[in-house]
């Protein structure tokens, strides 16, 4: 696709500010030590000083400070951020060859890296704090985040600088309602997705916020890297990696809140997490193209509330969204009831939840709602064929995690709990669902691991491949991390470590449908 901005008319758009606040303000903690955004802007410039002439490049970065200066540099030098869905080497390729003449930027010496890929600096400390502060065209194409591809074929979509201005004011309103105008937060999802992207990113770009410059792993890690944080703070995750964190028996220091995505949040487990941290849990509700547009706090909250300027506009098949972030209004699939005068909505599914087999129906979401409800049932997921059997029905199948139960022990269970024309065919019981760095299931992986040959003698958990996308929560606990493209040498031997040491503890986090950026 084209990464070229028009102006309408010919019009000078508006710029920007690139950064917000005064130059003596937190930016980022790195190693326990506070980075200005003076000393922030300096390291931006540097790394621009650095970049080739090109239109787009694949920001890899682990380290979120690093992410963010390579973020901004490629910004100041009017070349496109892309974000693919997971930095799985051929979704990383894909993006590439999609975008002619980009290429990858990181902070890591990567072993074999990507064609072009360019290692950043090493940050120069006694730089002089950066000038003037830099303006961004409001129309200027600044990044392009893909969907994660859990329905289909991931999609690009353009974010200009004006778009992210807009959503991050609206998430900026939200969370300062809640907290205050400054806080200093951590977050364990990447920033190369949307949701990380806004709350990890554009957050302490946009906003009084300092961020951790890591992406912890394990509980513990967690709760370390939170304690190097000056209070208040809060806590960026996901359903996945707050039921890790709560299971866990972790002792995280005080917090002001925590703010989830990526998947619905299940009403125990906020009421759950907020006994045991006393801190309030908001679920936000967007999606990539929409950015954020809606919130909620799960444990006392049914419907979500829009953030301002956002109007819904109910559709048969779903919901066109009309945001200050949007150029014009977009549809999404989920299907809501509008209330308190449009400014508060209920959400009833989505289109592609809704099943009809035989001339009955159920909603798939509901369905997945009955699955992992069964006792010993660790995750699992039940999702609907593309291709109609002999009969032209197109059929509901399964992958289960569930340790010491068999298929047929599953099937009994479903058989009691949901009409039999939905019960899946096939079911298979896997080691672990191929979950994306933020928890989601690409739909692709679900596939290939359904069709993968299971050996004789051995149970399809033995015998599936694992997502070279994923890596799942461990006991002990281990919080979702990076599968990296062309990682490092130690990078590597590290989480090969990690994972052999962990893999007979699993915990699984039950998981449902998309709600949130990505």
């Amino acid at each position: 696709m084209s990464i070229v901005h028009e102006i309408a008319g010919g019009a000078v758009a508006p710029s920007l500010p690139l950064l917000a606040g005064s130059p003596s303000r937190v930016v980022a903690w790195r190693d326990g030590q506070a980075v200005t955004a003076g000393q922030f802007l300096a390291h931006v410039q540097q790394v621009a000083a650095t970049l080739p002439d090109a239109i787009a490049a694949v920001n890899l970065c682990e380290d979120r400070y690093a992410f963010l200066v390579a973020f901004a540099a490629l910004v100041l030098r009017g070349q496109v951020n892309l974000l693919p869905p997971s930095r799985a080497p051929h979704a990383v390729d894909e993006v590439m060859a999609n975008h002619p003449g980009s290429y990858a930027i990181g902070e890591l010496a990567l072993v074999p890296a990507p064609e072009g890929y360019l290692q950043m600096p090493a940050f120069v400390e006694t730089l002089p704090a950066f000038g003037e502060l830099p303006r961004i065209a409001a129309d200027a194409v600044v990044a392009i985040g893909y969907t994660s591809g859990s329905t289909g074929k991931p999609k690009p979509n353009v974010k200009t600088w004006g778009s992210f201005v807009a959503s991050n004011a609206g998430n900026a309103r939200m969370l300062q309602g809640v907290i205050g105008e400054r806080f200093h937060s951590v977050a364990t999802v990447p920033p190369q997705h949307m949701y990380g992207m806004e709350m990890s990113v554009l957050m302490p770009l946009l906003s009084e916020v300092g961020i951790h410059a890591g992406r912890p792993f394990f509980p513990a890690d967690v709760a370390t890297a939170l304690a190097s944080l000056p209070e208040p703070r809060v806590l960026v995750t996901t359903p996945v990696h707050l039921r890790a964190l709560v299971e866990s028996g972790v002792v995280l220091p005080p917090l002001a809140a925590f703010v989830s995505a990526t998947a619905p949040m299940p009403v125990e487990l906020a009421a759950a997490a907020e006994e045991r941290f006393s801190a309030p849990v908001r679920e936000v509700f967007g999606s990539t193209e929409t950015c954020v547009f809606a919130s909620r706090r799960t444990s006392t909250d049914v419907d979500w509330a829009l953030y301002d300027g956002v109007v819904l506009h109910p559709q048969p098949d779903g919901t066109l969204v009309d945001a200050p972030q949007l150029a014009e209004p977009i549809a999404l699939a989920d299907i809501v009831t509008l209330h308190d005068e449009g400014r508060r909505f209920r959400l009833c599914g989505r289109n592609t939840d809704l099943l009809e087999i035989a001339g009955k129906r159920a909603s798939l979401g509901d369905l997945n709602r009955r699955l992992l409800a069964i006792d010993g049932v660790r995750d699992g997921v039940l999702f609907q064929l593309d291709e109609a059997d002999a009969s032209g029905i197109r059929r509901i199948a399964g992958l289960v995690v569930a340790p010491g139960l068999t298929e047929q022990h599953v099937l009994n269970a479903l058989r009691s709990a949901m009409d039999p024309v939905f019960l899946p065919r096939p079911l298979r019981l896997v080691a672990e669902l191929p979950r994306n760095e933020t928890g989601k299931l690409p739909r692709g992986e679900l596939l290939a691991m359904l069709r993968a040959p299971t050996r004789p003698g051995h149970s399809g958990a033995d015998a599936l491949p694992r997502s070279g996308m994923t890596r799942t929560p461990r006991l002990e606990c281990a919080i979702p991390g990076p599968e990296s493209h062309h990682e490092s040498p130690r990078h590597r031997q590290r989480r090969s470590r990690t994972r052999a040491g962990l893999e007979d503890r699993a915990i699984v986090a039950r998981g449902g449908r998309h709600r949130g950026p990505g």
